[in-house]
């Protein structure tokens, strides 16, 4: 059977319990002041300056990437060739 509560019942907790729950209310409240101050913080900092792309970056990376359209490209007529032997054996 379910045990009622009302004004009589009690309960029991040890010295060791409460001094547990209070190191951890503590720890977490401390917790949340430093991250409080962190973030006041980060707020006075200055913003960073966007970056800025120059010629030769953009010219490098396009290089890269065309290049790994090409070799993707002949990776692909190597898979159909592949594919087309398979099939010649599978069918004849």
């Amino acid at each position: 059977m379910a045990k009622e509560l009302n004004e009589d019942t009690g309960f029991t907790v040890s010295i060791k319990t409460l001094v547990g729950i209070g190191a951890a209310m503590a720890t977490i409240i401390s917790m949340w002041f430093m991250l409080q101050a962190d973030i006041a913080d980060a707020k006075e900092l200055p913003k960073a300056p966007d970056p800025e792309v120059t010629r030769m970056e953009f010219d490098m990376k396009d290089q890269m990437i065309r290049q790994t359209i090409m070799t993707t490209q002949e990776d692909v007529k190597e898979i159909k060739k592949s594919i087309e032997k398979i099939e010649n054996k599978l069918y004849e």
